[in-house]
């Protein structure tokens, strides 16, 4: 009977029903449960008699991301905790002999056929190069990302002083707190990297007085972003541009930024990365890098060879959302920034404010539901849900943190512009200070 198979793949994944903090429903409205199934802070629902063997044979996150994304499997109630079974099951595919009793179960479900088509994220632009990849994720349409970031549309994460703030007023802050601590000055040349759809220029130019460039990869980005500059009265200071960081070599800027971009880069590109900002920069400027690092690897109980190679974790996000995005730690960001010449001034971690902004992209994309999937399709909306609710897990779990470091470039005598102490950071009434030379 296929209910009672399902439900020994089901115990080989999560353990046995008692042990279990969430329900389980099967496509015949049974509920598994050792209490009372609303107590628990969500269900896993198995849709079809093959919809496990689908999502698990073979055992990888990518095929259990898509599983949920074709709607094979869905989870009713909190998705952020119902992200951390990818874990679990990760984990209890600890050896050989656990994989293989496992598949031994799924080979006795049905084999139907999984539905057609798939989201526009597997469709094979991993190996495409920056642009096209970059192209990829922000050009899945403007009015898609404007039903649930802020009206500044910021697509990075924000700063939340108090912790209830709105997102409007969290994104705000966010752009004020980045300008503070590049200790901008009116007249100054700032460059945005990645500047998306140019938030932080705007704010740089209106509340700080200076001069600034935008860069981006996407085209969609760009127009909106000009647009909104022109909008906003602000042309003669500021614009957006459609190119490559590292195709401006020979210009000269004051201040440098990159949010959000940093997780593009990839590892082996770190140094020429750091290179190219390092020669941008003016001598005795500030760059802020601000972006997502990871934690160093500590598993207390190491999972197989034949679980790492099945599984590939990170895979969902590598292929359905971010193609060739790639995640370092905090030591080595530092290090090769370092390496470059750049000597490091302040780090601060934001990882509890992108736990915070993730779960109200969420909720607003949530509420949003019925103008997503008319904007995008079902199984794009799915994807994005599952990345939103998987990344807020992921930072409030500590495997994941967002890093905002400041890196200094000495001038010939190895002064800094900037100040001593980080009072200025944290004055009630935002202004540019006049800054001595340290």
């Amino acid at each position: 009977m296929a209910i009672q198979r399902a439900r020994l793949v089901l115990e080989e994944l999560f353990g046995p029903i008692a042990h279990r903090t969430f329900a389980v429903r099967l496509w015949d409205g049974t509920i598994d449960a050792p209490r009372d199934a609303s107590a628990f802070p969500f269900t896993f629902v198995v849709t079809s008699p093959g919809a496990l063997r689908r999502a698990l044979l073979p055992p990888s996150e990518f095929r259990l991301a898509m599983s949920f994304i074709r709607g094979d499997i869905d989870i009713e109630g909190d998705l952020e905790r119902a992200s951390e079974l990818a874990d679990t099951i990760r984990a209890r595919l600890s050896s050989p002999s656990a994989i293989a009793a496992l598949v031994a179960h799924l080979l006795t479900l049905p084999d139907d056929k999984a539905p057609s088509g798939a989201p526009r994220a597997a469709r094979g632009v991993v190996q495409h190069r920056d642009a096209a990849a970059i192209r990829f994720h922000y050009d899945v349409g403007n009015d898609f990302y404007a039903l649930w970031l802020d009206r500044e549309m910021v697509y990075s994460c924000a700063y939340f002083r108090r912790g209830d703030e709105t997102i409007e007023e969290a994104q705000q802050a966010k752009l004020d707190h980045i300008c503070r601590k590049l200790r901008l000055l009116p007249g100054e040349r700032l460059l945005d990297i990645g500047c998306g759809w140019g938030a932080l220029i705007r704010h740089a130019v209106k509340h700080y007085g200076v001069s600034a460039l935008g860069v981006t990869l996407s085209p969609s980005q760009a127009a909106v972003a000009n647009q909104r500059i022109r909008d906003a009265g602000l042309s003669r200071s500021c614009v957006v541009e459609l190119r490559d960081y590292r195709d401006l070599a020979g210009m000269k800027f004051d201040k440098i930024a990159s949010v959000g971009m940093f997780e593009h880069v990839g590892r082996k590109r770190l140094p020429s990365y750091f290179r190219s900002v390092f020669a941008l920069l003016e001598p005795g400027g500030l760059f802020l890098n601000h972006g997502i690092v990871e934690a160093p690897e500590i598993d207390s109980a190491p999972s197989s060879l034949a679980s790492r190679v099945l599984w590939h974790k990170g895979d969902f996000i590598g292929r359905l959302v971010f193609p060739r995005g790639e995640l370092v730690r905090l030591d080595e960001e530092i290090a090769h920034g370092e390496g470059s010449g750049f000597k490091t001034r302040d780090v601060e971690s934001l990882r509890e404010h992108y736990v915070l902004t993730l779960r109200k992209w969420m909720q607003r994309l949530e509420a949003n539901e019925a103008e997503a999937i008319r904007l995008v399709g079902r199984e794009t909306y799915r994807t994005w849900r599952l990345y939103l609710a998987a990344s807020a897990q992921g930072f409030e779990s500590g495997r994941l943190s967002l890093a905002q470091v400041l890196f200094a470039k000495p001038d010939g005598k190895g002064r800094i512009r900037a100040p001593r102490t980080r009072e200025d950071l944290y004055r009630e009434t935002p202004r540019p200070l006049a800054i001595a030379s340290s």
